[in-house]
């Protein structure tokens, strides 16, 4: 690759910047940051999309309800070759994820960005991808291990979400609620993955140095998603910025799956009983017993998943029931009609078989994911030319990306009320839920590389939801406004900030 091609990127990205700053440029700078995803000659959307970064998902969003089919090409700088085909129409995404599947592997590029995780389940593609799902299937389908993410659920909610909501409620403090559920998501992963439980959601907060890296990984990887691809590479080789960050996280993350590995292995040599974890029961088959690499790969993809995506889930679900009362109220009426145990400290806690009797709270739940899906983009690469059906020819080498985000927004898919609040959208007359299509509805994604961890992530949310609106009372704290960011994971820009009150 020639230098002055790989030095391009950082001069063009710095000069946008410098134009975005300098009030000389105040004029254009105030048109870029208003406009919806549009291009200019020779540098294309990407001036827009540095623009607009943490804007970019509603952006989209009103492009793609405004263009033509619900799709539309993104054209970075014509010299760099980027072309990204988005789309929000489920007539695509049936196409792309289900109808013509092999043709829309994750990618090279993809697998580049993401070499952290190696061969694992959400980066692989072929035959190695299916060995990892085959063997994740087995084990999640279980009845024993969705029993044993029911026990640790609830241990969890006894032993710390309870007692940190009591403090909080007691000291009258905002708390970010959004930084809780992270913690107690990341506590449950690394228990049920690899069967450790490191006890971060505690009262006093205090910083973890494995959830820290892999903050600073995850920011790292979505820095490497939206530069061009030949400044990050450059960065990595100088060891500076993200990528110094990203090559520190990945040290402390490699030497604490070493340690864990190591730990389940003399478990098993030593006959010594243990929890039951995805690890261990890896370990104990023996074709795996001596592949670090495959166990390796496993923690790490499972871990940057199962925290992320659960805890994103709970907030947003939080959120709705602060600003909308009457659906709380709904869902209260729900929980008074099951059986609870109580603790030694008055607080309920609820069996997983009981909640799935309440259709409301599934409804509710399926509503805050449909407007905010954990994952808001999906993401593959073209493999062999082809026609979609809405009329759109795609050619090796494309990126095409599904946004699940804008997908909940469509008036085309969901009706004039789209942008509404509305659980009773997923109800039937008859009181039973309604089916939706899973091309229509994809936060658990659809065809064969649907979310394997659908209904373990259910019955965590509503656990954990159900423990906290039924025993305490929350109230968004007064002047913050919830934003989402544009990232890999919907997560809140400035976190979620409420009071907490004991019912």
């Amino acid at each position: 690759m020639a230098w002055h091609y790989l030095l391009a990127p950082p001069f063009i990205f710095l000069f946008f910047i410098f134009m975005y700053k300098n009030h000389f440029f105040y004029p254009l700078r105030k048109r870029i940051k208003s406009a919806i995803p549009s291009s200019l000659p020779v540098v294309g959307m990407l001036p827009v999309l540095v623009a607009n970064l943490n804007r970019m998902l509603d952006l989209s969003s009103r492009k793609l309800r405004g263009s033509n089919g619900n799709h539309f090409f993104f054209h970075g700088p014509w010299f760099l070759g980027m072309s990204i085909f988005v789309t929000a129409n489920p007539v695509d995404a049936r196409h792309l994820f289900i109808d013509n599947f092999q043709n829309y592997p994750k990618g090279k590029d993809f697998y580049e960005i993401f070499e952290l995780g190696g061969d694992g389940i959400f980066i692989a593609d072929g035959d190695t991808w299916k060995y990892h799902r085959v063997k994740a299937q087995l084990l999640m389908s279980s009845t024993n291990f969705r029993v044993f993410i029911a026990q640790l659920s609830r241990e969890k909610i006894k032993n710390a979400l309870h007692p940190f909501l009591v403090h909080a409620s007691s000291q009258n403090i905002v708390i970010d609620i959004q930084d809780m559920f992270l913690r107690l998501s990341f506590d449950m992963s690394t228990n049920f993955i690899a069967g450790v439980d490191l006890g971060t959601l505690s009262k006093d907060l205090s910083e973890n140095p494995i959830a820290r890296a892999i903050d600073e990984v995850a920011a790292a990887l979505f820095f490497r998603f939206v530069m061009p691809q030949p400044w990050w590479k450059l960065l990595r080789a100088l060891g500076v910025g993200h990528e110094k960050r990203m090559a520190a996280g990945g040290r402390i993350l490699d030497h604490f799956i070493a340690n864990v590995i190591e730990e389940r292995r003399r478990e098993i040599i030593e006959g010594r009983d243990a929890p039951p974890s995805m690890l261990r029961s890896y370990m104990e088959e023996t074709e795996v017993q001596e592949s670090y690499k495959f166990l390796r790969e496993t923690v790490i993809n499972f871990l940057f998943a199962a925290r992320d995506t659960t805890s994103a889930a709970m907030t947003w679900f939080l959120w709705a029931m602060c600003r909308y009362p009457h659906v709380e109220e709904k869902i209260m009426d729900e929980l008074n009609s099951i059986s609870k145990s109580i603790t030694s400290d008055g607080l309920a806690v609820f069996e997983a078989e009981q909640l799935e009797k309440l259709i409301y709270f599934h409804a509710s739940i399926l509503e805050s994911l449909r407007l905010h899906p954990s994952t808001p983009l999906n993401i593959r690469s073209v493999l062999k030319p082809d026609t979609l059906p809405t009329g759109v020819k795609l050619t090796p080498g494309m990126k095409v990306v599904a946004s699940m985000y804008a997908m909940g927004r469509m008036k085309t898919i969901w009706g004039e009320d789209c942008l509404e609040f509305k659980p009773e959208r997923w109800i039937s007359k008859e009181g039973e839920l309604k089916y939706e299509p899973s091309y229509k509805f994809l936060p658990f994604h659809t065809g064969p590389r649907s979310c394997l961890g659908k209904q373990i992530a259910l019955t965590q949310i509503k656990m954990v939801i159900a423990a906290m609106v039924y025993n305490f009372c929350f109230e968004i704290a007064e002047g913050h406004v919830p934003e989402p960011k544009f990232s890999f994971i919907l997560h809140m820009k400035k976190g979620l900030m409420v009071r907490v009150k004991k019912r």
